[in-house]
């Protein structure tokens, strides 16, 4: 491949699925004691937008449709990973029932949580406290937000 030697670059596609009183799906985890949007690591050859669709299926035995591209987010070195991107979609909105039949798959989810924006920072780690900060309160606009470390970076002049 032409690409062989090339630096590498690891992908995560996250969902930003709503309740009808604007509660936020987060995932307890098995893995980490933060909670977590739902989504995964890009499988090679996977769309970040087809990886979002099969982790919710995998881990929560849901089905669900991309909207949109809320934000790319690029994420720096943390806890032993490599930089990252992560791709946020939003998901739309679904009754607050979505979660009362879904079968969770147990080796990676504990549960599945409702939360309302102004209580993620407690459950979730720093960067997507800030990221869904942005995201939730920031500026709309006619195109996907783009961040650094779940900032909106400086000038890059």
């Amino acid at each position: 491949m032409l690409n062989a030697k090339l630096p590498r670059k690891r992908n995560i596609a996250q969902g930003l699925l709503r309740n009808e009183r604007g509660e936020i799906l987060l995932c307890e985890l098995t893995y980490k004691s933060e909670w977590d949007l739902p989504g995964g690591v890009v499988d090679p050859k996977e769309s970040p937008a087809a990886c979002v669709v099969r982790e919710i299926s995998e881990e929560l035995s849901a089905t669900v449709n991309v909207e949109g591209l809320v934000t790319v987010n690029w994420l720096p070195p943390w806890r032993g990973w490599d930089d990252a991107v992560l791709f946020l979609f939003d998901l739309g909105a679904v009754p607050a029932t979505f979660t009362d039949d879904l079968t969770l798959l147990k080796r990676e989810l504990k549960a599945v949580h409702w939360v309302a924006p102004a209580d993620i920072p407690d459950h979730v780690a720093p960067y997507t406290a800030r990221m869904l900060q942005q995201v939730l309160e920031g500026e709309r606009t006619a195109y996907p937000m783009y961040l650094e470390n779940s900032e909106k970076p400086g000038s890059l002049a």
